[in-house]
């Protein structure tokens, strides 16, 4: 995810003072054989949770393969949060729901491919496919035949399930800490999170005038969305920066509290643009090892140093994962 300062114009948020090291607990770890067979035990019984989860939000995808896909619904088969469900979802299937219900249709066509007669088109359309072409295309990629050659064969072969081998090694250290929740002025940003810069562009201008721009003011972003399961036009998110208690403000600009409560905390070292590999390690690896379950809030970011005074690769962005209680 776009942090707020990596912007064309180069103009940045005044600095903002880390937290104090004193408010941050210690990363878990726990030594020798005990500690070991502790950390599998949780991670298998989480992943075997996960995986209760998940089977039934894919069983009702199966028996909805005609619907248009409602997270809410998936995420309450599934009991996960709606903010989170998509992250979990891919971390354990190795695609996205959309992915999963392009299969399954896909499945369903090439059964009715060898079922008869009817058309194409007709069977293109039931499954998802504005267009004759585009499921030719798709369905040769999974079956490795056009849809009319394809009706000859008597074997239906399901395509192949996606890959989980984890092509990312890198180990963060992720600290359990107690977040208070703060006052802040928000502008909604709709859209590419790597354009969240444009927003706090806005914000940065407009409080500026305000007079709540010093070296006090920390800076937040708060997003909704998987960027990985939700188109980039859709994506919702907040950009922020703390305000006084009961500021008053206007137009575009809210006032909102950023989410508290326990949270996982990985600290990114890097490039805004290299964030997503540890939301991947976070919710791929580390949760299911650690026994936790996200809670019922969004994801959010917040930006510990500034792009204007050191190189893309020294940027700090502490990641922030609520968890439920």
């Amino acid at each position: 995810m776009a942090s707020a300062f990596e912007s064309q114009s180069g103009d940045t948020l005044p600095g903002r003072q880390r937290e104090n090291a004193q408010s941050r607990s210690k990363p878990l770890r726990e030594d020798g054989p005990a500690g070991n067979h502790h950390r599998d035990t949780m991670k298998t019984a989480t992943r075997e949770r996960h995986g209760e989860r998940i089977e039934r939000a894919v069983r009702w995808l199966t028996r909805h393969l005609d619907a248009d896909i409602d997270l809410h619904r998936l995420a309450e088969e599934a009991a996960l949060s709606p903010y989170h469900f998509h992250r979990v979802y891919r971390a354990h299937m190795g695609e996205t729901v959309q992915q999963t219900l392009s299969r399954l249709r896909l499945h369903r066509a090439a059964g009715r491919l060898l079922e008869g007669s009817r058309a194409i088109a007709v069977i293109a359309t039931e499954a998802g496919f504005g267009s004759v072409q585009a499921f030719n295309r798709a369905f040769r990629a999974a079956y490795g035949l056009p849809p009319a050659a394809f009706r000859g064969r008597r074997l239906v072969e399901f395509p192949a399930l996606p890959s989980l081998n984890r092509q990312e090694n890198t180990m963060y250290t992720v600290r359990i800490e107690h977040r208070a929740s703060l006052p802040v002025v928000a502008l909604a940003h709709q859209g590419d999170y790597q354009q969240i810069g444009l927003s706090f562009e806005r914000l940065a201008a407009w409080a500026g005038g305000k007079g709540l721009l010093g070296p006090q003011t920390r800076s937040f972003g708060i997003y909704y969305d998987d960027p990985e399961s939700v188109p980039a036009r859709d994506l919702r998110s907040e950009a922020c920066i703390t305000a006084p208690t009961g500021f008053q403000a206007e137009g575009d600009y809210r006032p909102l509290q950023t989410p508290g409560g326990r949270c996982a905390v990985l600290e990114f070292t890097g490039p805004y643009a290299e964030l997503h590999k540890a939301y991947a390690w976070l919710f791929g690896e580390w949760l299911p090892a650690s026994g936790e379950e996200p809670g019922n809030a969004p994801a959010f970011e917040e930006y510990l140093n500034e792009c204007s005074e050191v190189p893309p690769a020294m940027l700090r962005t502490a990641i922030c994962i609520p968890l439920a209680d």
